[in-house]
C-alpha cells in the first residue's frame, strides 16, 4: 500500500520538526510548508491526502488558505486539520465557517492527532 500524502503547513521550527517526525514516523509521506503562500501551492500542485496546518502563518494566513482550498471543486475534497494554539471559541466558529474538517490544539496529544487523520482519511 501506498504511504498517503500529508501536506504541513508551520512556521514554528520546532513544532515542524517535532510534528515531522511524529507522522513519518506513523509511516506518512510528509510534505512541508513554513508559509500559507507555500502551503497554497503545494497543495495544488501535490494534491496531498491531508493536509495539516497552522492558523498564524506569514505571507496568506491559515483561514484564507483554508477558504481558498475548500471552496474550489479541484481541492475541497481534500481534508484540512487546524493545528493551532488559538483556542478561543471564536477561532474555532471561524474555522468552522472556512470548512476546516478538524481542529486540534497546541499543544497537541500525538494520539488525538493521529484518531483524526485516521477519521478523516478513511471517511475521505
Amino acid at each position: 500500500m501506498t504511504a498517503k500524502k500529508i501536506l504541513l503547513i508551520e512556521d514554528e521550527p520546532d513544532i515542524l520538526k517535532t510534528t515531522l517526525a511524529f507522522l513519518e514516523s506513523e509511516g506518512f509521506k510528509v510534505m512541508i510548508a513554513t508559509d500559507g503562500l507555500v502551503g497554497l501551492q503545494m497543495a495544488r500542485s501535490e494534491s496531498p491526502d491531508l493536509i495539516v496546518m497552522d492558523i498564524m502563518l506569514s505571507k496568506l494566513d491559515g483561514y484564507k488558505l483554508c477558504r481558498m482550498l475548500k471552496f474550489d471543486e479541484k481541492y475541497k475534497h481534500i481534508p484540512i486539520i487546524f493545528f493551532t494554539a488559538r483556542a478561543q471559541e471564536s477561532d474555532q466558529r471561524m474555522g468552522r465557517e472556512v470548512c476546516a474538517d478538524a481542529y486540534i490544539m497546541k499543544p497537541f496529544e500525538p494520539q488525538i492527532l493521529m484518531e483524526k487523520i485516521n477519521l478523516l482519511l478513511k471517511n475521505g
